[in-house]
């Protein structure tokens, strides 16, 4: 049920609003004596709308909307006045007011009122939602140094239409880099195909990367094109490229090397033109001294090479990419978004996701949306796995200055967390002489408040 939460320091015109809404829009409505308790119910509620009275003793209105707009509280407010001053109301509107009334005019215009406010928030969350999704599909998360290197990177390499070899553990995010390549290029437009070159039956491989003709083999009733044809002039991603048989290694070589392929069954060498990126968590190097991966095949791939930094080496990232997912989740779920406690915050970031780095944050957080009845997942929602596993970290060979840097940013991230982002407040805690010290600090790690 929609909850509307009315703020206003006459008892009795509360009283009446709320009696008029429950009647008239069947809303749930809780109701505020003060500015300051409104801000309180405010936190404590989550409403879903708020009718604010601009003229109040102590916190007015206006007070209400300037804290609301410092926390980062995004609740539509439509605030209403007895005077008839709608001077005042339009200054309300440039603070973040969404829409005003007048005390004077009918409930029914009232709640149509309501009904645009919510309708509008709903709309804009769906777009938020929708771009969020689109964010989430060609981009990484995160604006730790290793991070930022990585993507100034990928956008260096995204115009030159060269063979790129991605290295990462699993669950790393290679994909979305194999992805951010093809949107960042000049074939963006293009298809994206993309093969998990463990997942096909051995003898299948073949077939599905360069097709077959009728009649191939057994089972073959029609024509198929292979993954090189139906990427066109776009991106064709080949992962897990270290489980490739070596029979079709030799093949992938011999395409790349003359941009030709030749279908199963056929004789007629076809052009291509599809940008190859590959991708592995293994270290093909080894795989090649165990004769299990051509050495020549990956003298053709690692020409250009990118390296997906563990998750474990970017902790200070894990408040904005547990935002997104987050974000995706309680929208699949149909559940109201969650947030997320500081001290829970603090479990996962003093965890090594070293099993599958974010693909294992987004299942841990999958468990915590579902354990968490309310709007907020504490500690107590964690699982019982990342509370008691010891921060079994190592430097994995970085420099001592990118240790320190992610330590401190880490440090810093975390105090936000804490403080709600707020900057003077946090700068206190972290002993700092003022607000611009810390926002210096926040520059140089380059930690910016993640959007909501």
């Amino acid at each position: 049920m929609t909850l509307v939460l009315v703020v206003d320091d006459v008892r009795a015109m509360s009283e009446q609003y709320a009696y008029d809404l429950k009647r008239l829009g069947g809303y749930e409505v809780s109701l505020a004596d003060s500015g300051q308790e409104g801000l309180e119910r405010i936190a404590a509620e989550a409403p879903d709308c708020v009718v604010l009275d601009l003229e109040m003793p102590g916190m007015d209105g206006f007070d209400v909307l300037r804290a609301l707009e410092r926390r980062g509280v995004e609740t539509p407010v439509i605030v209403y006045t007895g005077t008839g001053n709608f001077d005042r109301c339009i200054q309300a509107v440039r603070l973040g007011a969404a829409g005003f009334v007048d005390k004077s005019e009918p409930m029914e215009r009232i709640v149509r009122e309501i009904e645009t406010v919510l309708e509008r928030r709903r709309l804009e969350l769906e777009v938020r939602a929708l771009r969020r999704r689109l964010d989430a599909e060609s981009s990484l998360v995160g604006d730790s140094a290793p991070m930022r290197a990585l993507r100034d990177a990928t956008a260096r390499l995204a115009p030159i239409p060269a063979t790129v070899l991605i290295l990462g553990e699993s669950g790393s995010g290679k994909e979305l880099v194999a992805r951010d390549l093809h949107q960042l290029g000049p074939s963006s437009k293009a298809p994206f195909i993309a093969l998990n070159c463990a997942a096909i039956p051995e003898n299948l491989v073949e077939s599905e990367l360069f097709g077959h003709e009728r009649g191939a083999f057994t089972g073959a009733s029609a024509t198929r094109r292979g993954a090189f044809e139906a990427a066109e002039r776009g991106t064709l991603f080949l992962d897990e490229i270290g489980e490739l048989p070596l029979p079709a290694q030799a093949k992938l070589l011999r395409v790349l090397e003359e941009r030709t392929v030749t279908r199963l069954g056929g004789n007629r060498p076809l052009r291509v033109e599809a940008r190859v990126v590959a991708a592995t968590n293994r270290e093909l190097e080894s795989e090649v001294a165990a004769g299990r991966f051509r050495q020549d095949l990956l003298y053709r791939l690692n020409a250009h090479v990118l390296r997906v930094p563990p998750l474990r080496e970017r902790l200070s990232d894990v408040p904005a990419i547990a935002d997104a997912i987050l974000a995706g989740v309680c929208e699949r779920f149909g559940v109201r978004k969650k947030r997320i406690a500081a001290d829970a915050l603090d479990a996962l970031m003093h965890y090594d996701w070293s099993r599958n780095n974010v693909r294992e944050l987004r299942n841990a957080l999958e468990r915590m949306v579902i354990a968490a009845e309310g709007d907020v997942i504490g500690p107590e929602h964690v699982p019982a796995e990342i509370l008691e596993a010891a921060p079994a970290r190592s430097p994995g060979g970085r420099s001592f200055h990118d240790l320190r840097a992610e330590a401190e940013r880490q440090i810093v991230v975390a105090a936000l967390e804490r403080n709600g982002w707020q900057i003077t407040r946090t700068a206190e805690e972290l002993g700092l002489a003022d607000h611009a010290s810390l926002l210096k600090v926040m520059r140089r790690l380059g930690v910016e408040r993640p959007a909501h």
